[in-house]
């Protein structure tokens, strides 16, 4: 029997010839391949229709093939949108989906781009022009709500949902606000979970698991398991059997009427439109994200490790973490006067707290 050998063929992958050489027909086939992935990670019809018309507004204003825009070109569209007077979270938004759309390229189009254009993908989004992780209600500049004022909006919330015109919606905003702020989520987290993320038997309360967790400088998703505290997992198990049948089936949670899944900007003003309904002034209102840095805040305050808020929520530094909490203003007295009783405690053998 002859020996059987392998050989080792020199050359490797062959890039594959564009349809077109012309760059806009080309960033266009790009464009329409890059948006029929969204349905396949979980996106709703309203969630593609906005971004769709986002990032061709973004790639209009660059002026240029996506391949070959700078990041001085960024910083000048960036620089206009903030000379027209455009929110911080709106030029965020403008970087992070033409982010999305370079990435796409890197993946799956890179040795065409190479082969037709001579270009080799770099993304110019870098540390310089990079919109800052937060928003408009920074941290440095406003204090996340007071657990006292985030219990009036639930008790608020779950009020409403035995008047409100359509049950399923009420009722889904209140879980979903809800898991916001006890498990630290970021909007657009809570958007991709699905029903089998749910996982009630993990751990002494249940746990949430984050496939889609935001990673640091564009590393892809991170995932992670979020404990469900403060009674979140029987908010979620009455929003399973109560609440999601009376939505279409699908996998999607948090899910539309149509059964898809909520855009970022939808969960936005749903919490906007939910706290006019309530009639508060607007300096009691807050964002979904001011929910993370609640979460953040009201778990430091009771006594929670940094480091177990820093895994909670997902960042990969504490000093990220740092930045979400903002203690109350009698934060210091109320540590020493449980210090104190504490200490007293021990001393006498009793509870002085009682």
């Amino acid at each position: 029997m002859a020996e059987a050998r392998l050989q080792v063929i020199v050359g490797g992958a062959v890039p594959q010839e564009p349809l077109t050489t012309d760059p806009w027909q080309f960033q266009t086939m790009c464009l329409d391949a890059f948006v029929a992935s969204w349905p396949a990670r979980g996106f709703s019809p309203v969630t593609v229709d906005n971004d769709i018309g986002l990032l061709e507004r973004t790639l209009t204003a660059l002026g240029r093939p996506a391949w070959e825009v700078t990041p001085e070109d960024i910083d000048r569209v960036v620089g206009d949108l903030a000379v027209q007077g455009r929110k911080t979270s709106t030029r965020r938004e403008y970087v992070q989906i033409f982010k999305g759309f370079h990435r796409f390229l890197q993946a799956r189009k890179a040795a065409e781009i190479e082969a037709a254009f001579g270009v080799r993908l770099v993304c110019p989004v870098d540390e310089f022009n990079a919109s800052r992780h937060v928003g408009d209600d920074s941290p440095a500049l406003l204090p996340p709500p007071t657990p006292e004022r985030v219990n009036e909006f639930f008790s608020f919330m779950k009020q409403r949902i035995a008047t409100a015109r359509k049950y399923g919606p009420a009722a889904r905003d209140y879980a979903m606000f809800r898991t916001l702020y006890h498990a630290g989520l970021r909007s657009e987290e809570a958007s991709l979970l699905e029903k089998p993320d749910l996982h009630f038997t993990r751990g002494p309360f249940g746990k949430l698991h984050v496939r889609f967790g935001k990673g640091a400088h564009t590393s892809g998703p991170r995932p992670r398991w979020v404990p469900m505290l403060d009674g979140l997992d029987l908010v979620l198990r009455w929003f399973l059997e109560d609440v999601r049948p009376k939505f279409p089936d699908s996998p999607v949670l948090f899910a539309d009427e149509s059964g898809g899944s909520l855009h970022r900007g939808t969960i936005r003003n749903r919490l906007r439109y939910l706290m006019e309904l309530e009639g508060r002034p607007a300096s009691e209102r807050f964002s979904p994200h001011a929910l993370r840095r609640a979460c953040a805040t009201h778990n430091y305050e009771r006594g929670v490790d940094l480091v177990a808020i820093q895994q909670m929520l997902g960042h990969w530094t504490v000093s990220s973490t740092m930045r979400y909490v903002r203690p109350s203003a009698t934060f210091i007295e109320d540590a020493y006067q449980r210090a104190v009783a504490s200490t007293l405690a021990k001393l006498t053998g009793k509870d002085t707290t009682a």
